[in-house]
């Protein structure tokens, strides 16, 4: 799979695929179908599938005080796309004066002339065009108009409600993290460097990475089962995430520690699946006590990690 960061570099031999634009924040089992489909007519027009989506997203240009925080980065939201099988994605750079074109405009430079679309695959919420007045209905008139084939994909549902971003936001606040990692293509996952803390896991023989840096929705306060990425190779987990009540602490931290692993890894990058909250953060009476805590938290991350592989 290619990513592309300007419209300038995208190839002309990928022309004449399938597309589909949107954010795909998260790549839900929703945003699955659509790839899915998108798949199907590239094969059918022996063509290239190819996803548009924007970086950062319009809203944050738009109405920064209303930009909820992302469930992906970028490169994270192509290697998702990627296993699910599309060819090529455009990270488009959003600007103001993208953010001008008129839904015609949007059409004819993005579309048509960029791209190079045969075949455009959407959902039924989908909205293109200064102040978003494209809708799906203008999107079909000026397809028709360029003999541009348009799928329409039905949302899908779980336990009766509608699997969006927002939905799995939500959840992910809330620390519903395993219900989340269902409505995803993949577990809830963030990324962080690895500071120096206060030492005082491994001083408790509990030695955590302490990470900084996260710059997509933390979840809810609580202690997980995970796992961790490092260099490519994937560790079973216990997260950490809020304060040290039991010291006086009141900073929030994000802090993992992973199982069986005693290397190094100050400055690096680590990224973190979330697979299952565990129990809320609270204060103990003593460091023993707290200590038999931590031992049985690591015991019931590695059972759910490794149950869920």
């Amino acid at each position: 799979m290619n990513l592309y960061r300007k419209l300038e570099d995208f190839p002309e031999s990928l022309h004449g695929g399938a597309l589909t634009i949107g954010n795909f924040d998260g790549v839900h089992r929703g945003h699955s179908q659509i790839i899915d489909r998108l798949r199907q007519h590239a094969s059918d027009a022996d063509g290239a599938a190819i996803v548009f989506t924007f970086d950062p997203h319009p809203v944050r240009l738009l109405r920064p005080d209303q930009a909820p925080p992302p469930l992906t980065w970028t490169n994270r939201k192509a290697e998702l796309l990627s296993e699910l099988g599309i060819d090529a994605m455009i990270a488009f750079p959003t600007n103001p004066k993208f953010l001008s074109l008129t839904s015609q405009e949007f059409f004819d430079q993005i579309i048509v002339q960029a791209i190079g679309a045969k075949v455009v695959v959407e959902g039924p919420n989908f909205f293109f065009g200064k102040q978003r007045q494209g809708t799906v209905e203008t999107l079909k008139q000026m397809c028709d108009q360029n003999d541009i084939l348009l799928e329409i994909v039905k949302p899908i549902q779980h336990e009766a409600e509608y699997i969006s971003s927002s939905r799995i936001r939500g959840l992910v606040h809330d620390g519903h993290v395993g219900l989340a990692g269902q409505l995803l293509t993949r577990p809830y996952r963030i990324r962080g460097m690895v500071t120096h803390g206060a030492a005082r896991g491994a001083k408790l023989g509990f030695p955590t990475a302490n990470l900084d840096g996260i710059d997509t929705l933390i979840p809810k306060d609580g202690v997980y089962a995970g796992r961790v990425v490092i260099a490519r190779r994937k560790h079973l987990a216990a997260i950490n995430i809020g304060p040290n009540p039991t010291f006086g602490e009141r900073a929030k931290k994000v802090e993992v520690h992973v199982i069986n692993f005693n290397e190094s890894i100050y400055g690096q990058t680590i990224e973190v699946d979330f697979i299952q909250r565990l129990r809320d953060i609270r204060q103990f009476e003593s460091t023993e006590s707290l200590v038999e805590q931590l031992k049985q938290d690591i015991a019931d991350a590695r059972q759910v990690a490794s149950s869920k592989e």
